[in-house]
């Protein structure tokens, strides 16, 4: 039998064990938690090899406190940093998370020189800057998670708006992964069928606006940030890279002119496959969209400009 792919994910918290327990599920690689917290990647790591039993899939999890089981990574999912609290926003989160994510990048380096990054700290645009100005990666191995998730609670809004199932919604979102992304309602449809002939204009924009402020929403309620679907939605991405899908999903990617946008982490459809981000897809958007996704930028350069230089 072939010998599993390793896949380390950095942070257990809420989102990385999330992230861990998912992939664990899909039963073709072993996964290294990792915490500095102590006994904490251990214990939740023994909690998901005993859940393998019930569901049926082979226990391969291992909590560390440090970087030497990650060695030879293939993937590394970067979720450490601060959550949000009420009344914070992402951008307050940049310059503490800046030096977390900063220092698992050069561990995350030096044990697996050879990994793809995907970034899942908040703010996440910034975030993903750092990494890849700390690791010196090209930037087809260093991306993140933002995209899937807001388009996840797009789709949801709109199932359950048209009374469809979720499976038959296709949208995509792009921009920056806070209140100023952009649904793209040009390309949303609910079985093929535009979703401007299903819903009126006024339910459209609802949807819209809910989206962009999903992550506060669930802060707001649970005191913290989301951790189910965000890191469901990074496990996708290592599916995606470590089975070479090459599927085309949402992901904040560094723009080289693509979308009029040079030099900045956005969110974009990318085709995901071994070499990490493969091509950037462009759009067709509306004037509208188009104008939305430039505001976005700007948002986004402003929150890149608190950082270290």
């Amino acid at each position: 039998m072939a010998e599993r792919r390793k896949i380390t994910v950095v942070g257990a918290g809420n989102v990385g064990a999330t992230c861990a327990q998912v992939l664990a599920t899909r039963d073709y690689a072993n996964v290294v938690l990792v915490d500095i917290k102590e006994n904490l990647p251990q214990g939740k790591a023994l909690d998901i090899n005993q859940m393998g039993p019930v569901l049926g899939y082979e226990p391969s999890i291992v909590g560390s406190n440090g970087y030497e089981e990650t060695a030879g990574s293939e993937i590394v999912v970067i979720t450490a940093g601060l959550p949000r609290s009420p009344g914070m926003s992402r951008d307050d989160l940049v310059t503490t998370n800046e030096k977390i994510v900063g220092s698992v990048t050069q561990e995350v380096v030096a044990a697996s020189p050879d990994a793809v990054i995907v970034v899942v700290s908040n703010p996440l645009d910034a975030m993903c800057h750092v990494a890849h100005g700390v690791s010196g990666f090209p930037k087809e191995r260093v991306f993140g998670m933002a995209g899937i998730l807001d388009t996840a609670r797009f789709r949801t809004f709109i199932a359950w708006e048209t009374g469809a199932s979720v499976k038959d919604v296709t949208a995509v979102v792009l921009g920056g992964h806070g209140d100023q992304m952009v649904p793209v309602v040009s390309a949303t449809a609910v079985g093929g069928v535009p979703l401007t002939k299903l819903v009126a204009q006024d339910r459209i924009d609802a949807m819209v606006e809910r989206t962009r402020k999903g992550g506060g929403e669930i802060v707001n309620l649970l005191g913290t940030s989301a951790w189910y679907a965000p890191g469901a939605a990074a496990a996708q991405i290592v599916d995606a890279v470590a089975l070479d899908e090459k599927r085309v999903l949402p992901c904040t990617a560094l723009l080289e002119g693509e979308y009029g946008i040079d030099d900045l982490y956005m969110g974009v459809p990318v085709k995901l496959g071994a070499g990490g981000v493969e091509a950037i897809v462009e759009l067709d958007l509306s004037e509208h969209e188009r104008t939305w996704l430039q505001e976005s930028a700007g948002a986004v350069r402003d929150v890149v400009g608190v950082l270290s230089a």
